[in-house]
């Protein structure tokens, strides 16, 4: 058979290129194996092993360690599921765990607190502190327990460093993870982080209890959708007075160990690849000493979605060289910095850096040193989950829920009631109390059984569904029956209880698989109350009935018709295990209410800028315009409150000075009852545009009827500081001043003027 000319010459063509791919190939295969060879290959060391020895100080252990790895061994380290290193008797280790609101373990119960939206509205730094205390303990149990039958290993969600908390500003309620964090406000937000911290990290000398992650750094709040390309470009003064604050804080006051890079870029710079946030801010001006950690996945972002470096192992050394120590999930990116030192993008001292930053947390968590030095090694199963942690947990929800509008018809009095018609899917819901990132709980009380429960024998609780919290999604038909049995059960009670809102379900990190309207891959496009709970709270209102509103969700809600015409509201947000027994306490008035917004509810979406603007003006009660529906800071509560008698120390201040400022409050109601006094400042001629008013200090006050306390708050200068961009730091400008006490930031009680002047 003869071949064509043309044909003959194509299958040589051919042949000879698949010949070239070959040996390509074959030669990238000798290349890759001499460099995994290579990155083997153990350095022989001599002298003692200093890296075992307790009596060293904990930086010439980690040198000792690290000069006795291989390069594959240092690489397998900076990934956050670090392998064992069989030769040196170093077992696996997880980096990866979770404790927003308790510890997210993969096994076993957990004690589950109110989310953190929640735990920012008790506006009581030494309970949230307590309660990472507990946290903290709950953990310790479950690594000693697992760690003693798995040979000294960790999984995922067995280890002790926590990627907690979340202190990005909640600067628009559309974003669904705003539920994490501690609100919109940076001092409010800096102080429930420090004590968070604290209470986690521990107060001993030599070790941590468990070490916390402060995240996501540093200007990230959605939208979700976005967040894997997102590029943020605040302006100058509002990176310094608003999104960077509270991660200073938390290294400096908090002395935090690990923190978490964003997803998001700056500037056009991947978070997580970018010097100026890891190294120069974190390191040289603020003095952090732990480790960064990315974000899961972020490190394959900065070239697969930002397109800032071409491949992996660029991205992966672009990371390490601008100070993200440790790569966490969506694979091992880090794996490529073997290539990358292999093409001199990174040098192995580069990586070396890196891992002592990381490797130094497993000392200070006392991993290699005999159990008998470390205080927190004997804590066992039996200090988790225990009944104590479950009335902490309630304590804190008591304190989280925040009574939104009352025309005196709370608290429910038992002697006049003969039946509850408690309505809405989220009153039998316990998903609905844990939010996200949260553990498996063995005791819960869902708000519906919270009610039966303090309800009494002598009153009748009716249950019903009432609507869906959205409307079904198109072409989808609305099951009228649970409305019509619902607005009977209604007709039929002395007192409707409607619980409803949304949940977390709906809102939440990355939620791909929601289409309902209004919401759009975790976030909201809307921050109305969904439409058809509106219709629905009429029907209930038109049945005569008194209608009192439980609204639960982690962020703010617009519901103007709510506000307008029901007599009552009450804000849960999602409680924790125990909210539904601190619902119904707040409801029948076995405990008096007082947590205090830590967000604006704003009245209409068409109130706020676009989402995708990180401009903080017309945002938060700092620098809103418009009139909120309820105030950043409110709160109402059963009793009355006076405040009375205000002093000033000193009515002319340097930027050096400390101010004290002291005044009376009175319960002069008929209850006892929690308040929350507040104290914000004014700088009345300031020569840049200033917030209209700013939080500076705050204190939670228990007062039994009656009875009257004088309170003193200290005020450092440095709290009225802002960011001079023509010097590139913080100034306190010289000029007049105001303090505003009360009870909320548009209900100021007592002011005081005072001056300062130039630094000495």
């Amino acid at each position: 058979m003869k071949t064509h000319p043309e044909l003959r010459f194509i299958i040589a063509i051919f042949s000879a290129s698949n010949l070239v791919w070959h040996l390509q190939s074959a030669e990238l295969a000798a290349t890759n194996a001499n460099m995994n060879v290579a990155a083997a290959i153990v350095p022989v060391i001599d002298g003692p092993e200093i890296w075992k020895d307790f009596s060293q100080p904990t930086d010439l252990r980690v040198k000792d360690l690290v000069r006795r790895l291989s390069l594959a061994e240092k690489v397998s380290q900076l990934n956050c599921d670090a392998c064992a290193i069989p030769r040196l008797n170093i077992p696996a280790y997880s980096y990866r765990n979770e404790c927003l609101h308790g510890v997210a373990a993969r096994e076993g119960f957990t004690t589950v607190f109110p989310q953190a939206i929640g735990m920012a509205a008790t506006w009581d730094p030494p309970l949230i502190q307590k309660e990472a205390d507990t946290i903290a303990t709950e953990a310790r149990a479950i690594h000693n327990d697992y760690s003693a039958k798995h040979h000294g290993d960790s999984a995922v969600h067995m280890g002790l460093n926590f990627y907690t908390p979340n202190i990005n500003i909640f600067r628009d309620p559309r974003w669904g993870r705003g539920q994490e964090t501690y609100g919109e406000d940076p001092f409010l937000t800096a102080q429930t982080a420090v004590a968070f911290i604290q209470g986690l990290q521990g107060n001993d000398s030599n070790y941590f209890k468990t070490i916390a992650g402060a995240k996501h750094f540093a200007v990230h709040s959605g939208p979700e959708p976005e967040r894997h390309h997102f590029n943020t470009m605040p302006s100058e003064r509002d990176l310094y007075e608003t999104y960077l604050p509270a991660f200073e804080a938390t290294v400096r006051e908090g002395h935090v160990d690990c923190v978490m890079g964003a997803y998001s870029a700056l500037n056009g710079v991947p978070d997580c690849a970018n010097p100026f946030l890891l190294t120069d801010l974190l390191r040289k001006q603020w003095g952090f000493n732990g480790f960064v950690v990315s974000d899961g996945g972020a490190i394959r972002d900065i070239n697969k979605h930002h397109k800032y470096v071409p491949t992996a192992a660029a991205a992966a050394a672009v990371a390490v060289k601008a100070g993200c120590d440790m790569c966490s999930g969506g694979g091992p990116e880090y794996d490529s910095l073997i290539p990358a030192v292999q093409a001199g993008l990174i040098s192995e001292c580069e990586i070396n850096t890196a891992l002592s930053h990381s490797l130094e947390a497993r000392f200070r968590l006392g991993m290699f040193d005999p159990p008998s030095l470390v205080p927190w090694s004997k804590i066992g199963m039996d200090q988790n989950n225990t009944l104590e942690h479950e009335a902490l947990a309630l304590k804190v929800a008591e304190e989280s829920i925040v009574l939104l509008k009352n025309n005196g018809v709370l608290p429910l009095d038992r002697t006049k009631l003969k039946r509850i018609a408690v309505i809405g899917t989220n009153a039998n819901s316990v998903p609905l109390l844990l939010g996200n990132y949260h553990g498996k709980p063995s005791r819960t009380t869902a708000i519906l059984d919270g009610i039966k429960a303090l309800a009494g024998n002598n009153i009748q609780v009716d249950y019903e569904p009432g609507c869906p919290l959205v409307l079904p999604e198109k072409g989808k038909p609305l099951d009228s029956s649970n409305w019509e049995k619902s607005i009977a059960a209604a007709t039929a009670a002395d007192v409707v209880i409607y619980v409803g809102g949304i949940s977390s379900q709906l809102e939440g990190e990355e939620l791909t698989k929601i289409h309902f309207d209004g919401f759009n891959g975790g976030d909201r496009t809307k921050i109305e109350l969904p439409e058809g709970q509106t219709r629905f709270l009429k029907a209930l209102q038109a049945t005569g009935k008194l209608v009192i509103f439980v609204n639960c969700s982690g962020s703010a809600m617009a519901m103007p018709w709510a506000v307008k015409h029901l007599p009552a509201i009450v804000q849960a947000w999602y409680p924790g295990e125990q909210g539904g027994r601190a619902v119904a306490e707040i409801l029948f008035g076995d405990v008096s209410p007082a947590g205090r917004l830590p967000v604006t509810f704003y009245g209409s979406t068409d109130d706020l800028p676009a989402f995708e603007n990180y401009s903080m003006s017309n945002r938060t009660y700092r620098y809103f315009n418009g009139k909120p529906e309820f105030a950043f800071g409110h709160g109402l509560s059963y009793t009355k409150f006076d405040y009375i008698g205000v002093t000033l120390t000193g009515k002319t201040i340097t930027p050096d000075d400390t101010l004290k400022l002291s005044f009376t409050v009175k319960n002069s109601g008929t209850r006892d009852g929690d308040e929350v006094a507040q104290v914000y400042f004014r700088h009345v001629h300031s020569a840049v545009p200033q917030p209209k008013l700013a939080l500076c200090g705050f204190t939670r006050l228990h007062l039994s009827r009656g009875q009257s306390t004088q309170t003193s708050i200290y005020i450092p200068a440095k709290y009225l500081s802002c960011w001079d961009t023509s010097k590139k730091k913080y100034i306190v400008e010289p000029g007049e001043y105001q303090l505003l006490i009360g009870a909320a930031s548009d209900d100021i009680r007592l002011k005081m003027q005072f001056n300062v002047t130039a630094a000495r």
